[in-house]
């Protein structure tokens, strides 16, 4: 996602504006688009206020107890995350479970190790 512009040039660009400077002259010389400008003004006649939304940079995690969830996954570790979701306690779909399996580091892939003897085997199968 892309920064918000600064609080200054929204200012700069609206009391131009009020100026009675045209509204495509501004854009030019501030190099925005006529979009934003007049999007800048809506958002003072509604609000008030030109400042930008404050945004979270990462959402909340619906499932809260991650101590409880790290139990539960390990005891269901044999299902899918789609029944991960049907057989847990509150509402949750399979991607908040894939989000909480996440967060706690909860991985279901198989180690693979090979023995000495399954190698030549593979070796031998390489040269025939």
């Amino acid at each position: 996602m892309t920064a918000a512009y600064s609080l200054d040039l929204r200012e700069k660009a609206v009391s131009a504006i009020d100026r009675e400077e045209k509204k495509s002259h501004v854009c030019r010389t501030l190099n925005i688009s006529r979009n934003t400008l007049d999007q800048w003004l809506k958002r003072r006649e509604e609000k008030g206020s030109l400042s930008p939304n404050e945004y979270r940079r990462e959402p909340q995690l619906k499932i809260k107890d991650l101590e409880a969830f790290k139990a539960f996954a390990e005891a269901n570790e044999h299902l899918t995350q789609k029944e991960m979701a049907e057989k847990w306690g509150k509402p949750v779909s399979p991607v908040l479970i894939r989000q909480a399996l996440q967060k706690i580091n909860f991985t279901r892939k198989k180690k693979f190790t090979v023995t000495k003897k399954e190698t030549s085997n593979y070796e031998k199968s390489l040269n025939n």
